[in-house]
């Protein structure tokens, strides 16, 4: 199929030309009539598949002009960097179409976004915080609103734009048509599903724990983080390993890597990025690793989702990410556009549950890769090690019963089955789990 089957409007079609695009995806396919139909839909894809085109298309298919100053599509992400990505695709998109189209986030003067919207905009993107505050202040009428999009609906949430999200729904009018796209369901998904949306209709293209068949796999068993930084420093001296994208867990650790690669040679290559950065920082460092003026980039989960880098031929995951499926999200940075790709993930002793539980969600053993020959370093980092109990508690005399002290009935027993990081994914059965377990211990 091509894009020129589905009959759309000519300046749609010709921005399709211009763009150089000739085939829809799968998930553009599922989604076209279905979008189009009006009904509230729920799409499901993994990261780069084309979920945005998959909106965007069987909304302007549609567009007629209307005489309104306010919007009438709202596209809510997560990020202010996924905010510039969107906007960028429906103005290509609508190059030749009377479209009006604004991206609204924070961290930038909320009075020219205000003057922006006094002069009309047709397609508002935004984060859930700025544009909830351009409504609460009155410059963002709602009352022409007819589709509400929520993209990586699940990052959303988990980012705890929930009452903002919330709020803004509350707001608008209920006659109007909502689309959500994210990669994985949660139980917070569903339950906003269940409240807001109107007998939706499921468009589905894989299972959350399904990794991109083009991705291939591997893990490294490291003893610890020192070793992780030679091992790193190893594998991006290798010329293969053209645009590589390196994912730690926080912050600190980001800046930690950053500053172990430029002592080491690195410095014209690698950038690094989280949500410490200014924006103009972030916008100009993801454009610079986009063009290829550098090819490592160290960052955070900022960077996992959403964002459309092409041609990043290695993930490297440093870290082992806390939350399963936020792996699938991580490595699906490669692969991308029908192009193969490499993800390699190190994992010390203390990340084995971790990665298991990310095996687990997937339905796989990932390969073992040989641990290269460099310095095993016999440091540990603070964050590495155990932290111990005060020894007044250590010391603390065992109390046999008696007085006050009685155990407790096996029915008020309370079993700590772990926070969200550590969570079983629904896709995970005890037999799967238990199969893996084995399997690692015969090795």
């Amino acid at each position: 199929m091509t894009f020129s089957d589905w009959q759309l409007p000519k300046a749609l079609q010709k921005a399709i030309d211009t763009i150089g695009y000739i085939h829809p995806t799968p998930i553009q396919q599922r989604a076209m009539p279905v979008v189009s139909s009006g009904r509230d839909v729920i799409g499901i894809a993994q990261t780069g598949t084309g979920k945005t085109w998959a909106y965007l298309l069987p909304i302007l298919k549609h567009w007629k002009f209307q005489n309104t100053h306010t919007p009438r599509v709202i596209i809510l992400v997560p990020t202010r960097e996924l905010v510039v990505q969107v906007l960028e695709e429906v103005q290509k998109l609508s190059e030749f179409m009377s479209v009006r189209s604004l991206g609204v986030y924070g961290g930038t003067n909320i009075n020219t976004q205000r003057a922006a919207l006094m002069e009309g905009v047709d397609i508002l993107v935004g984060t859930p915080g700025r544009t909830l505050d351009l409504a609460l202040d009155g410059n963002l009428q709602l009352g022409a609103l007819q589709k509400l999009v929520l993209d990586e609906f699940d990052e959303i949430l988990q980012l705890g734009f929930r009452p903002q999200v919330v709020q803004l729904l509350t707001m608008m009018k209920s006659k109007r048509q909502n689309i959500l796209f994210s990669a994985t369901m949660t139980d917070e998904v569903d339950e906003m599903i269940e409240e807001y949306f109107d007998l939706p209709e499921e468009v589905s293209l894989a299972p959350s724990g399904t990794p991109l068949e083009k991705i291939r796999q591997g893990v490294c068993k490291v003893p610890n983080f020192l070793t992780k930084i030679n091992v790193l420093k190893h594998w991006l001296s290798q010329p293969e390993l053209e645009k590589v994208l390196v994912f730690v867990n926080n912050k600190k650790i980001a800046d930690l890597v950053y500053d172990a690669l430029l002592e080491d040679g690195f410095e014209n290559t690698v950038e690094v990025m989280h949500s410490n950065k200014s924006q103009n920082y972030r916008l100009q460092a993801i454009q610079a690793f986009q063009s290829n003026q550098i090819r490592i980039m160290v960052t955070t989960d900022v960077m996992a989702r959403g964002l459309d880098i092409t041609d990043v031929t290695h993930v490297i995951n440093l870290e082992v990410p806390l939350i399963p499926e936020q792996y699938i999200h991580r490595i699906g940075r490669t692969g991308r556009a029908q192009k193969e790709g490499d993800a390699w993930t190190m994992v010390s002793k203390k990340e084995e549950d971790a990665w298991l539980e990310i095996e687990v969600l997937m339905e796989t053993e990932v390969p073992e890769l040989m641990l290269p020959n460099v310095e095993i370093s016999e440091k540990l980092l603070e964050f590495e090690k155990e932290k111990l109990a005060p020894k007044f508690l250590l010391k603390r005399p065992k109390i046999e019963g008696g007085g006050a002290f009685h155990e407790k009935k096996d029915k008020n027993k309370k079993v700590n089955l772990g926070g969200p990081g550590r969570r079983n994914p629904k896709t995970a059965s005890k037999g799967n789990r238990g199969a893996l377990k084995a399997n690692k211990k015969k090795k």
